[in-house]
Formats: structure tokens, C-alpha cells, sequence
């Protein structure tokens, strides 16, 4: 099989006929139970959790839930969250904790909701929050990028342990699409961003931003049960190492893992040498 460009997998993570949060749910759990509300102003259904098994082990699953046809699209807000989504979400996280549960994030949204009542209900401050509860947290969170990691819509659920990719999945600060119309003034460049945006799970890979790849085969779009069973593999490994950590040792290594990403290491240039007199 050729190699896929940026714009390919684009594409191929919007797919009509890909999986979405809740078909995986159904495949890799069992007994799931959905908890609803933030208990603060609604139920937002762009985002899905609850309790369920995986492998016998009691875990709390929350994900991003995009919707498959039209009205199920409208009815999920094609997946971007409100600020009471992301709060319900670390209420959930927070009673996992509670009762020592692992917890499961999936990933799959264009963004969080940019609408003006999203910002008046405090949007940038839910996602803040989670970011900062979730660093905290000390029980295992394992993150799976299903399809689309848009922004902050996405990171607010995506501070993990361990965190994987589908192949066929992006992790972007912004889509395409944003980007281009940034960059060059123009949404129709949209491809051209894509293959400098570094936004593959290869990219992401390499950068230490997620800590592996989950093959699909032929693609979630086509038969999801190669992808899938995967998945459930490396995750089995995965939780059972996990869990047999320490609370301390489990914080420790999220908080290094989490410094480390971006970090590089300056040459004895003038720029980085400081003087007495500059200061």
C-alpha cells in the first residue's frame, strides 16, 4: 500500500462511514452505563460517559460523540462540546478517582463549540480546568485519538498515561482548513496547510506527543475489527502495567511525560548566554 499524504488522512478521519465514539464504546466495552448532566445546567450529548467493563476491570469511559447521519450530527453537534460537556466530563473523571476506576478518554471533534453561548457559559475556563484537574488525577487515564483531535476541544479530555492514535487519525492545533485561512488567507489551500501542520499520528509519534500507532488495515471506514482488536491489546497491556504503579509513581511519570514534550536543547549561542548588564 502507498504511503498516504496529510490530506489523505484528512480525509480518511472524516469519512462518512467511519466509527464513531459510540460504536467503539459498544466494541471494546461491556456493561456500559451512561451518566449524564454537569450538574450545573444541562446534558451536553456531544460528549458521552458513563461506567463500563473492559476485560472485567471497572472503568469510566468519556468520549467525543460526533453523530453518524444528519440528525444524529445535529443531535451531538457534530461532536464540539459545550463548556458543561467538558464539565461533566471531569465530574465523571473526579468519581473514578473516587473509586479508584481507570479511566477511558476517546477523542473524535473538530473543536469545541466556538458559539457565543459556549463563551458566556465560560468555554475557555472548562477546558483550562479539565486540563488542570486531569494533571492530578491518580488513577490511569489512557487517551485514544479515534478520528479528529481539534484544539482545545480536544485536549481537554486528552491529558493521559498513555495516549495512542488510529493511523487514520489527526491531532492538529486547528483544522486544515482554520489554518490555511490563517496562513494564507485562503480555507481552499486546506490541503497545502495540511502537509506542514504535522498533524498524522507518524508526526505526533515522532514529536512524543502520543506513545503509539494503532494499525486499521483496511480502515474503520471499511471493517473497524482489525483497528479495534488491536486497540483492546495494546490497551490490555498497557492498563495492567499501569496499574500496578503507585499513586505517587503514576503522577511523577505523567508530569514528566508532559514536560518533555516540546523540550529542546540550545547551543552556546550568544542568544542563550546571560549577561549581568542585560538583566
Amino acid at each position: 500500500m502507498s504511503e498516504k499524504t496529510p490530506w489523505e488522512i484528512v480525509k480518511l478521519a472524516r469519512h462518512p462511514k467511519r466509527i464513531t465514539s459510540r460504536t467503539l464504546i459498544s466494541l471494546l466495552f461491556t456493561d456500559f452505563i451512561e451518566l449524564k448532566g454537569d450538574r450545573l445546567f444541562r446534558d451536553d450529548p456531544s460528549i458521552i460517559g458513563g461506567i463500563a467493563k473492559f476485560q472485567t476491570i471497572p472503568v469510566t469511559v468519556i468520549a467525543q460523540e460526533k453523530g453518524m447521519h444528519t440528525e444524529d450530527k445535529i443531535k451531538h453537534n457534530f461532536g464540539m462540546p459545550h463548556p458543561e460537556g467538558y464539565r461533566k466530563a471531569i465530574r465523571l473523571m473526579k468519581q473514578a478517582e473516587k473509586f479508584n476506576r481507570p479511566i477511558i478518554t476517546i477523542i473524535d471533534t473538530p473543536g469545541a463549540y466556538p458559539g457565543i453561548e459556549a463563551e458566556e457559559r465560560g468555554q475557555a475556563r472548562a477546558i483550562a480546568q479539565n486540563l488542570f484537574d486531569m494533571m492530578a488525577l491518580s488513577v490511569p487515564i489512557i487517551v485514544v485519538v479515534l478520528s479528529e483531535g481539534g484544539s482545545g476541544g480536544a485536549l481537554a479530555i486528552g491529558v493521559g498515561d498513555y495516549q495512542v492514535m488510529f493511523e487514520n487519525a489527526i491531532y492538529s492545533i486547528l483544522s486544515p482548513e482554520g489554518f490555511a485561512s490563517i496562513l494564507y488567507k485562503d480555507s481552499s489551500k486546506a490541503e497545502q496547510a495540511a502537509k506542514i501542520m504535522k498533524l498524522t499520528a507518524k508526526d505526533l509519534l515522532a514529536f512524543n506527543i502520543i506513545d503509539d500507532i494503532i494499525s486499521e488495515k483496511e480502515g474503520l471506514h471499511e471493517d473497524p475489527t482489525f483497528g479495534v482488536n488491536e486497540l483492546k491489546s495494546k490497551m490490555t497491556k498497557k492498563l495492567k502495567k499501569l496499574q500496578t504503579l503507585n499513586k505517587q509513581t503514576l503522577l511523577n511519570q505523567r508530569y514528566e511525560k508532559f514536560r518533555k514534550i516540546g523540550v529542546f536543547k540550545e547551543g552556546d549561542t550568544h542568544e542563550s548566554s546571560t549577561n549581568q548588564s542585560d538583566l
